[in-house]
């Protein structure tokens, strides 16, 4: 999944490379293309950003494969940004050896993440919480493969001479810890029971038990603009760590605040109608523990997408103008890293096995509301049920002197801010 210009610590060794920090080779030409696909579902697959999914009734915005892709003469590389919750390893493993096989780029040098908007649905697997690194792909998730690799081969078909330049803003007002400690006495039960929790994530906006954030945020903007040599814009890869901003209309199918920023940056680069057209991506960076509730001063009621519409429009103005301070170059040298991580699953203690059946068999099915003992019951056994390991992909890219480097699931803003401060590039 995720994320630019950083992530995670454990891909520091990759970015030490001395062949990926230290390239003798003359630059060629710099190209670029950039190009989108629609992934939209149809409607009745289950929209899984809560507890408890539900069918999707309407579908408010299209959801798309975003694709950009780099070629320095040399390597060619491709960065792609879904407006998905999620994507099993399975499924990215298709879209890339389709890439492979039709364009002959690497598999290594093919990056994939999602915005990880509440309001889609998954390319996770028939049931999202299914622990296995390999599964069997349902219908929409060969359809959102193939449509992946579809958008990379069309950004290939437009590659064209390209200069570079790189840039950071930060925008602070948008990004809340959500995870909170709280006066001693006032921890409430988590699904298992227990009281035991120091901290306690969306702990209610305005609630007079709050005592401090758990952690920090990561207010960066980070931003690579692709532009044709003096002229029009090709695209804009952008990531802020905003976990999503939510606020849709009910069953509707959305790409979220991601959608709303892409449309307001390619209208603000693109002053008249210009083909191709340019394209934005906005990537989630590491905000596992961060999102849009001001928990101190909680907001009035908005309705429908006004929020969503608001954090997008505010951060593509404030991006697009730090556009004006960057370098631009004609030449980045480009390369790959990619390692697969063996990573344990946690062990389930004989109680917790035991407590999750028992809760199972008793607690009360309340519809498509959530039961959050029951789903994490159901959570915990499959768990317990699991083979012992899985495989954590980690990815790095270098672009010049920007280094993007990935990590899987719902990483925590400080690991992104550190990864950052120990990274060997200087961006």
């Amino acid at each position: 999944k995720k994320h630019l210009p950083l992530s995670l610590a454990l891909a520091l060794a990759m970015l030490s490379s001395p062949t990926m920090a230290e390239d003798a080779a003359k630059p060629a030409p710099f190209r670029a293309g950039a190009a989108t696909s629609v992934i939209t579902p149809p409607l009745g697959e289950s929209i899984v950003g809560g507890f408890a999914p539900f069918p999707a009734e309407h579908i408010h915005d299209e959801l798309h494969a975003r694709c950009l892709v780099l070629d320095d003469g040399n390597k060619k590389i491709a960065l792609v940004v879904c407006d998905l919750l999620g994507m099993h390893r399975s499924v990215a493993l298709e879209a890339k050896r389709h890439i492979e096989s039709e364009l002959s780029i690497s598999p290594a040098q093919v990056m994939i993440s999602c915005t990880h908007t509440h309001s889609a649905t998954t390319a996770l697997g028939p049931n999202p919480r299914v622990y296995a690194s390999d599964i069997e792909l349902s219908d929409y998730e060969k359809f959102v493969a193939r449509r992946i690799a579809d958008g990379v081969r069309c950004a290939v078909n437009l590659l064209r001479p390209a200069e570079i330049g790189f840039g950071t803003i930060d925008i602070p007002e948008h990004v809340f810890n959500r995870r909170w400690f709280l006066k001693e006495g006032t921890m409430p039960e988590n699904p298992f029971g227990s009281t035991a929790e120091k901290v306690k994530m969306n702990p209610g906006a305005g609630s007079p038990n709050l005592v401090k954030p758990a952690g920090p945020t990561d207010p960066k903007v980070s931003f690579l603009a692709l532009r044709e040599p003096g002229g029009p814009f090709i695209a804009l890869l952008s990531a802020y760590s905003l976990h999503y901003v939510g606020g849709v209309g009910t069953a509707h199918v959305s790409a979220d605040y991601y959608g709303y920023y892409c449309r307001a940056m390619e209208k603000a680069l693109q002053q008249e109608a210009q083909d191709p057209q340019v394209v934005a991506l906005m990537a989630n960076g590491t905000s596992g523990d961060i999102n849009n509730i001001n928990f101190e001063h909680p907001r009035a009621r908005k309705e429908p997408y006004e929020q969503m519409r608001f954090v997008a429009e505010d951060v593509a103005g404030k991006v697009h103008s730090a556009i004006s301070g960057v370098e631009w170059t004609t030449s980045a040298l480009l390369d790959a890293r990619y390692r697969e991580l063996d990573v344990p699953w946690r062990t389930i203690s004989d109680d917790l096995l035991k407590w999750a059946k028992e809760t199972e068999a008793t607690a009360p099915r309340i519809g498509n509301k959530a039961n959050l003992p029951l789903s994490y019951a159901g959570r915990v056994q499959r768990l317990a049920a699991a083979v012992p390991g899985t495989k954590l992909p980690v990815q790095a890219f270098r672009i010049g002197d920007v280094c993007i480097g990935t990590s899987p699931c719902e990483t925590f803003a400080e690991t992104g801010v550190e990864f950052r401060k120990r990274s060997p590039f200087t961006k």
